[in-house]
């Protein structure tokens, strides 16, 4: 049986101790597969809801915009199909 994950406050005690700050395990590179930077402008109602909306679901602002955009050509591919 798996265990849920923890809360956002559970992490931050989980991680407060010391002895839970240790690398595990061999260092891991991230592949660099981002390809372009993109400015975009929003109104700040607009960002202001995305910021609240990211931080509910404990990603960046940059992160949940990629996903966002992810989600939104993936439901166009099916229009299209």
């Amino acid at each position: 049986m798996t265990k849920p994950p923890m809360t956002a406050q559970e992490e931050y005690d989980f991680y407060a101790d010391p002895a839970n700050q240790e690398p595990q395990g061999p260092a891991r590179r991230r592949r660099a597969n981002l390809s372009e930077l993109v400015p975009v402008r929003f109104d700040k109602d607009t960002i202001d809801k995305v910021k609240e909306l990211a931080a509910a679901d404990d990603r960046s602002v940059s992160s949940w915009i990629r996903r966002a955009v992810e989600h939104e050509l993936d439901d166009s591919d099916r229009r299209s199909a």
